[in-house]
């Protein structure tokens, strides 16, 4: 019998990305998969692309009444909600490295005996992840910070930058970008100094190929990864840029590559930073001056006490949404030769592994939360005796 997969429709704001694309979902229909697809008002791709393929086309919500064999693809966390999840879903859930409010998101999956396996999580035999948005995370948060810079310069009296929405493919935001700092540059008759930590990966790749795209001199971006940040922040070199991007992966407790003290200091330059790794609640965020997300209707949070010159971040936890099309399609590429082997999940190194962790962590909840998470899975017919 052939394995179903379930697409959600994805219920962040202005989310319009998806884990499968028409292309994937016509080549995992080919290899025997089914495919339910929910209709969505927000995602790039049209309900009529995923059924020109093969896929059925299900209500917007309907993965919550799915049998429960059914696998649950997406990519952001699900709503807030109390519910006890019974199905195995693929996503990203932001609930391994004691994100804020994590014990709540995580113990949700065994109370229904359901499965998480992580997207964030998926690693390759050479410990690499399968799958990422990194580089478009990169490019489209160093888009947005250096319109941040050139709006600054323009409106200095502004608290915040206006929203933005997606664009429909890539040239159209370089379009918007070299303007911006063009404009920028005709106030300050130089180019923004862009530091960018990370340079290395994928994500730190996609920030600087948009600064060069957007016509920043290659020597006005300062390019760093583990050998600069070796001996421990804070910098003098973020302060004294225009515009940080924070490109790192977070793996464990880091010094802080800015503090207030720093920014305190008469040096400063820096007016733009922008959190790609928007580890916002995470206890060893090394970017410790600001402490909730920013969103596209709301681009940029002010620093408060910094005025001159004023002080901004940019904390969007979903930056590649604003090339829905191009993240997306790379992404679910990368993603399916993984997807693939769902149907072997038992056999298959990297869905195993990812249980294994799912497991590992549902072992770290509290003993309060483990015991109540125990006895709800003991009333669910045939989850309890396993």
């Amino acid at each position: 019998m052939a394995m179903t997969l379930h697409l959600r429709s994805e219920s962040k704001p202005l989310e319009h990305r998806s884990a499968l694309t028409p292309n994937t979902t016509k080549a995992l229909i080919e290899a025997g998969y089914k495919v339910n697809v929910e209709k969505s008002p927000e995602r790039i791709f049209d309900d009529s692309e995923f059924e020109a393929v093969g896929a059925t086309l299900v209500p917007e919500g309907s993965w919550v009444d799915a049998p429960t064999d059914h696998v649950i693809i997406g990519l952001k966390e699900l709503p807030e909600d109390k519910f006890a999840l019974k199905h195995t879903h693929v996503q990203f859930a932001h609930c391994y490295k004691s994100q804020g409010g994590w014990e709540e998101v995580l113990s949700r999956f065994p109370q229904g005996g359901g499965t998480l396996l992580d997207l964030e999580f998926l690693t390759d035999d050479a410990g690499r992840r399968v799958a990422a948005f990194g580089y478009h995370a990169g490019y489209a948060g160093a888009a947005l910070a250096l319109e941040a810079w050139a709006w600054q310069l323009e409106h200095p009296e502004a608290k915040t930058m206006p929203g933005v929405s997606s664009y429909p493919n890539q040239d159209a935001l370089l379009v918007d970008v070299r303007a911006a700092v063009q404009q920028g540059e005709a106030i300050t008759k130089r180019k923004p100094r862009v530091l960018v930590i990370g340079a290395l990966g994928r994500c730190g790749r996609g920030a600087v190929d948009l600064c060069r795209a957007a016509g920043i001199p290659d020597d006005q971006i300062l390019k760093w990864d583990m050998a600069e940040t070796a001996k421990g922040g804070p910098f003098d070199e973020i302060i004294e840029s225009d515009v940080f991007v924070n490109c790192i992966y977070l793996s464990e407790e880091i010094p802080p590559f800015v503090n207030d003290e720093y920014l305190k200091k008469d040096t400063r330059k820096l007016s733009v930073i922008c959190d790609v790794s928007c580890d916002t609640t995470n206890p060893h965020n090394p970017v410790p001056v600001y402490t909730q997300n920013s969103t596209f209707s709301r681009p940029t949070l002010p620093v408060v006490g910094y005025d001159n010159p004023p002080l901004c971040v940019i904390s969007i936890d979903h930056l590649p949404s604003l090339l829905p099309r191009e993240s997306s399609e790379a992404f679910s590429q990368a993603l399916l030769p993984s997807l693939m082997t769902l149907k072997d999940r038992k056999t298959s190194r990297v869905w195993q592994q990812a249980e294994d962790l799912f497991n590992t962590k549902v072992g770290t909840l509290p003993e309060s939360i483990r015991s109540t998470v125990q006895k709800m899975a003991e009333s669910i017919p045939g989850i309890g005796s396993k």
